[in-house]
């Protein structure tokens, strides 16, 4: 699954620690996200997206490999 979630997280000058505080996950999950090694839980995509007042499709894409 990729995802635009580094862009979004810089854009609001928050660190991967800062994400992952805001949506109460480790910062290294909030790096395998951002890196496409972990695929989020569909609740944890919601917090994700809801941190940046957008939409799942907005954030993350499925790409068939």
């Amino acid at each position: 699954m990729k995802n635009n979630l580094p862009e979004l997280r810089k854009g609001k000058g928050w660190s991967q620690s800062d994400l992952g505080d805001y949506v109460s996950v480790s910062r290294q999950t909030i790096n395998a996200i951002e890196k496409d090694r972990y695929d989020p839980s569909l609740s944890l995509a919601f917090k994700i997206a809801h941190a940046f007042d957008r939409s799942i499709e907005q954030i993350f894409s499925y790409e068939e490999e």
